[in-house]
Parts: C-alpha cells; sequence; structure tokens
C-alpha cells in the first residue's frame, strides 16, 4: 500500500517545535535529573516508562494484554492492546498529538485531560524522556482501522506521523527503541531485573496479560514468561513465600479491601515462622520505598487490631501491650492503593501523601481484619503467641542493652576495646574497616591512614540473625562491637544522623570463609540497619588473590584472569607467584596499597535495587530450609568466581 499523509498534520516546523526539541536537550543534558542515573538502574527504567503507559491503558479498563521483548542489540519492543496514542492534530500545538507526546516534556493524559483517573509513570514524562535518551525510536499506532508511523533519532522526529496501512480492528501502539551509547555507561538489559519489575506490574494488575520475551538469541532459544495471576496481591504474598520456602503459620492468605470516593485500597498478608517483616507498600503501580500514608494506616490498624483481639479474649493481660515490630514479626504483605490524584512526596516518588488514603487503609484493617480474626480464632491465637514471645524477646532485648549501656559507662571508653579509631569525627570523611581476624586486624591498623580509617577486629563466626531474635543480637560478643563502633543504634532505635563514618567496609578473607563472614554481615545490616545499604553507606573490600614478582617488578592480581594477563604481559611467564591464603598474610604496606589506599583500592558497594529479591535472597541463604538453599546454589554456582575450596 502506498504510504499516505494525515491531513491535519502536514506542517512545516516553526519556533514551536524549535523549543521542544530543545527541552528534550536538556533531558540529554541531565539525564540523571529524569531517570536516576546513567547506569544499569537508569537503563531498565526506560523500559519501565513505556511499560507504564501501557499499564496506565490496563488501569482505565482499555488494555488487558501486554507483550514486552528484549530483541538482538539489545532493542525493546512494548505492544499493548489498548486505545492507541492519540494521532490527530493536537489543538494547542498545531502537529500530531503522537509527536507531542513523544517529544514534549510534561505531556500525555496524566495532566488534567481527563484520559487518565488513575496513573503512575515518572511525573508524566516518561515516554518524551526516553525518546530523548534513545538512540531511535520507531512508535506505530494501530486506531482506526489504520496503521500510524512515526520515527525519531535521540528526541527528534524523521518525519511527520503517516498512515502506512490498515489494521482492521486490531487496536494499541507499539514502541521499539534503542537507548544512546553515548548517554548510558552499558546497554546491555538483564532479563531477571525486568522480570522482577514486569510480575510486580502483573501481580498488581489482577488478570492483566504480560508476555515477556528475550529474543536475543532467536526465537529457537528464546527465554519466555506468561505473567496473569487472577489473585493479584494475594498471588503476590503467595510468590514471595513460596520463592523463600519459609513455614507460614496459617494456610491461606489474608485478603482485604476497600473503596472510597476518589481512591481504592487491597492488602494481602500471611504469617511465616522469621523473626524479620517484609511490607511492601504500591500506590498506583509504583513501589513506594519510603512508605507514607497508606502504610502508616496499616501499621497503625493492624497493631491496635491485634491488641483488641488479645485484651477482648484474656490473651493479653490488662496492662500489657504488643508494639508494633511485636505484630509484624513474621509478616509478609503486600499494600497497593490506586488513587486518581496521587500526591507523592520527594523527586523518585518514595512515598505517598495524600491525607485520604490514611484512614480509608486504617478503617479497612480495623473493620475486616478484625472480622477475621473473630471468624478464625485458631489463625488468631497462632499470629497472637507469635507475637507475646517477640515482646518478650525486645523486652529481654532492652534489658541486654540497658546492661551494654551500663558496661561502656562504667569503662574508661564507651568504644569497643578492639576498635583503633580514628581522629576526625566527620563521618563524611570517616571510614571503618570490619576486619576478619586479630591477624589481618593488626596489619590493618598499622598500614592505615589514621586521620579518617578506623580499624574494628572480629574473630571466628558470628551469629546468623535470620535465625535470632533481637535480645540474641544484643547480647553477641562479635555483633555488640559493630552496634558500639558504628553509634547509630538497631531496630526501633536506628538513627542514621548518629552514624559515626561514612563508609563501613567489611573486609574479609578471598576464600570461602571469608565469604560466609561478610555473608553474616551483610544479613546483619540488612535485618537491623536497612538504611546504611539503602543510602549507600555499606562496601565489600576486594584484596588481590594473588602476588607476583620478579626481581624489582611487583604486580597484585585480583583474578585469576588478570594473574595470567599480567605474568604474559610484565614477566615473560616466569614470574614468582604467591597465592594470598588470608589478609593476614600481607604486611601492613601491602594491605594499604592493594585493599585500603582510596588512590589504588577497588571496593564494591552494596546496593539493595529490590527489596523483594533482596528479602528472599537472604531468607533462602541464612535460613534454616535446606531445600530452597540447595536450589540457589545449583541455579547460581555458575556465577561464582575467585572460590577456593
Amino acid at each position: 500500500m502506498a504510504e499516505q499523509q494525515i491531513p491535519d498534520s502536514n506542517q512545516a516546523y516553526g519556533a514551536e517545535q524549535i523549543q521542544v526539541l530543545e527541552g528534550l536537550e536538556a533531558v540529554r543534558k541531565r539525564p540523571g535529573m529524569y531517570i536516576g542515573s546513567t547506569g544499569p538502574r537508569g537503563l531498565h527504567h526506560l523500559v519501565y516508562e513505556i511499560v507504564d503507559n501501557a499499564i496506565d491503558e490496563a488501569l482505565a479498563g482499555y488494555c488487558d494484554q501486554i507483550i514486552v521483548d528484549i530483541l538482538p542489540g539489545d532493542v525493546i519492543r512494548v505492544l499493548d492492546n489498548g486505545r492507541g496514542v492519540p494521532v490527530h492534530t493536537h489543538p494547542k500545538m498545531g502537529i500530531s498529538t503522537l509527536t507531542v507526546v513523544y517529544t514534549v516534556l510534561h505531556a500525555g493524559g496524566k495532566f488534567g485531560g481527563g484520559a487518565y483517573k488513575i496513573s503512575g509513570g515518572l511525573h508524566g514524562v516518561g515516554a518524551s524522556v526516553v525518546n530523548a535518551l534513545s538512540e531511535w525510536m520507531k512508535v506505530t499506532v494501530y486506531t482506526e482501522g489504520k496503521k500510524y508511523y512515526q520515527s525519531f533519532q535521540k528526541g527528534h522526529p524523521d518525519e511527520e506521523v503517516k498512515i502506512i496501512g490498515d489494521c482492521g480492528e486490531k487496536h494499541g501502539t507499539e514502541v521499539l527503541f534503542k537507548p544512546d551509547g553515548t548517554i548510558f555507561e552499558e546497554l546491555v538489559f538483564d532479563y531477571e531485573t525486568l522480570l522482577t519489575r514486569l510480575r510486580e506490574q502483573a501481580f498488581l494488575n489482577a488478570g492483566i496479560n504480560i508476555l515477556f520475551r528475550d529474543l536475543r538469541k532467536g526465537e529457537e532459544e528464546a527465554t519466555v514468561n506468561e505473567l496473569h495471576y487472577e489473585g493479584g496481591v494475594r498471588s503476590f504474598v503467595e510468590h514471595i513465600h513460596k520463592e523463600q520456602g519459609v513455614t507460614l503459620l496459617h494456610e491461606n492468605v489474608i485478603y482485604l479491601s476497600a473503596e472510597g470516593k476518589t481512591s481504592t485500597a487491597e492488602v494481602a498478608l500471611q504469617y511465616n515462622d522469621k523473626y524479620s517483616e517484609n511490607i511492601l507498600s504500591f500506590a498506583n503501580n509504583l513501589r513506594t520505598i519510603e512508605g507514607g500514608t497508606h502504610e502508616v494506616g496499616f501499621r497503625n490498624a493492624l497493631t491496635r487490631v491485634f491488641n483488641d483481639y488479645g485484651k477482648k479474649k484474656n490473651i493479653i493481660k490488662e496492662g500489657d501491650k504488643l508494639s508494633g515490630e511485636d505484630v509484624r514479626e513474621g509478616l509478609t504483605a503486600v499494600i497497593s492503593v490506586k488513587v486518581q490524584e496521587a500526591q507523592f512526596e520527594g523527586q523518585t516518588k518514595g512515598k505517598l501523601g495524600n491525607t485520604e488514603v490514611r484512614p480509608l487503609v486504617e478503617n479497612m484493617v480495623s473493620e475486616k481484619l478484625g472480622t477475621y480474626l473473630e471468624e478464625n480464632p485458631a489463625v488468631a491465637k497462632m499470629i497472637l503467641e507469635k507475637a507475646m514471645q517477640a515482646n518478650r524477646a525486645r523486652e529481654a532485648a532492652r534489658k541486654a542493652r540497658d546492661l551494654t549501656r551500663r558496661k561502656s559507662v562504667l569503662e574508661s571508653s564507651s568504644m569497643p576495646g578492639k576498635l583503633a579509631d580514628c581522629s576526625d569525627r566527620n563521618p563524611e570523611n570517616t571510614e571503618i574497616y570490619i576486619v576478619e581476624g586479630d591477624s589481618a586486624g593488626g596489619s590493618a591498623k598499622q598500614g592505615r591512614q589514621r586521620s579518617f580509617q578506623a580499624i574494628l577486629p572480629l574473630w571466628g563466626k558470628m551469629l546468623n540473625v535470620e535465625k535470632a531474635r533481637l535480645d540474641k543480637v544484643y547480647s553477641n560478643e562479635k555483633l555488640t562491637p559493630v552496634i558500639t563502633a558504628l553509634g547509630c543504634g538497631i531496630g526501633e532505635e536506628f538513627d542514621i544522623s548518629k552514624l559515626r563514618y561514612g563508609k563501613v567496609i567489611i573486609m574479609a578473607d578471598a576464600d570461602v570463609d571469608g565469604a560466609h563472614i561478610c555473608t553474616l554481615l551483610l544479613t546483619f545490616f540488612y535485618r537491623h540497619m536497612p538504611q546504611l545499604i539503602e543510602e549507600g553507606h555499606v562496601y565489600i573490600a576486594q584484596p588481590p588473590l594473588y602476588k607476583l614478582w620478579k626481581g624489582k617488578t611487583v604486580k597484585y592480581a585480583y583474578t585469576d584472569a588478570e594473574r595470567i594477563q599480567y605474568n604474559k604481559d610484565f614477566f615473560e611467564n616466569k614470574a614468582e607467584i604467591q597465592r594470598y591464603k588470608g589478609l593476614g598474610e600481607m604486611d601492613p604496606d601491602q594491605l594499604w596499597e592493594t585493599t585500603m589506599d582510596p588512590a589504588t583500592r577497588t571496593m564494591l558497594q552494596v546496593h539493595m535495587e529490590d527489596a523483594v529479591a533482596a528479602d528472599t535472597t537472604f531468607t533462602v541463604l541464612m535460613g534454616d530450609k535446606v531445600e530452597p538453599r540447595k536450589e540457589f546454589i545449583q541455579k547460581n554456582a555458575k556465577f561464582a568466581t575467585n572460590l577456593d575450596v
């Protein structure tokens, strides 16, 4: 079929269009302002933004099928069966609305136009920002029996919108884009990262079908996931528990829902035998990492409901009271609200601010969970018994904490005896190395820069906090020095403003035992000081595996591949080679040069990209169940490097 021009969009670009393109140039100059970073997180965010537009169509009731493909060359294709982006001339801009949506910041149906009562997305700028940060983008719209098409390069339209064929009754939008290699640090999409997000969206929108395919190796070797959950958030909780392999306190997920004038709320919750809690909250399908009014309403009502029920049934004695932490021990919950005019606090939309949502959620949980407990006394009793055990442990923890404080006051210094502190007291400048073993600690103390580097040696295996309540943590002689040295407390007492060191660096041997020590410490930080990780304070030191030397030439290799390359490039394959079995084998100068000198060292910063995945990983690796751990090891063994077994 011959190409046809759309009659009402055949207009020359004028001054307004030049202004539009300048707007997107700002995105290209400062991409971090719009997508957070130009690293892997920002790269994947591009996909989320285009998918969010399709999800908005689903929320409006016009879409039930979304296809997301990773094509060869790491090109992304997103196809939905919604209404299709409007294509006719925009009344104010004088060009096709499709062009406006993909080239103008803050354009779209999310800004009071009535197209969407409920929507997510990154401040409504998603489509145009993705276009601006792509090497190229191609958009096909299926609507009114026609296929409309427009292509772009780095945000600039190649041509005007045109009709390229008929589409019958097909409707929807198809977007193909290739991220710009001059903007992003890497261009390879991680399938598991995208799968996690897309699965989350399928859970939060019961009934929607998302087909996700990795076609980079061709259709015959494609990885395909069909995501469809009629159970919605109930299925979400079931999925989390299945992945973790935990023991459940009650068989069925408790589901609550309510509808207000401008918002709806639903909660799914289930208790397990863990000592930690896992609450995930969402507003308009966006993860609210910092919580907000919906989460506050849930937490308040949950605590009140269990206290009221326990006192009514004489399970909780008069004068006693369960705390919020008590009733949340072992809880997995998903809170999802849909709000017409969502108000998010902060640039990242991490916290919901709508005041009307709190009473909606609070009343729903108070009434409906209270009714559930009355109708299911056996389940109520099991949950209350666990909460009361947590309460007793918390009281024991308080006594242990007070005892530790009294000891500190009586001692000449309140800091741990083995801590070699730094002289600088400004956390922006300071760092603490938590070092495995006394010998390594000794070398680190001698090799460090005393002005800003503190050293805390630990010895032996420490407590696995995944299998212990708070009282055991406070009374553990291996963890108490860490808590005291960092100075910011743990649990409900945690206060990030009191952190004494800007960098908390775990330094352990490069072997299996060292990896275990590192995992135990990370589990402790994740469960009791998660904000340390969330705000980027936790690092893992990377000591070398080998020392190579010949005459006065010395090189340190951090991997086997590096050892082979150095031996070839610098020593004609005739170097003397030492394999370090532990940090203690290095003298102070070597430890400083290879692992502690900010100018030459390599460190890994610990991130918490996905709370669900992190929680599951720690539960599987450090929990009681053997089978899930065995499956995890079998699945991920191929990724392990530098193992010294």
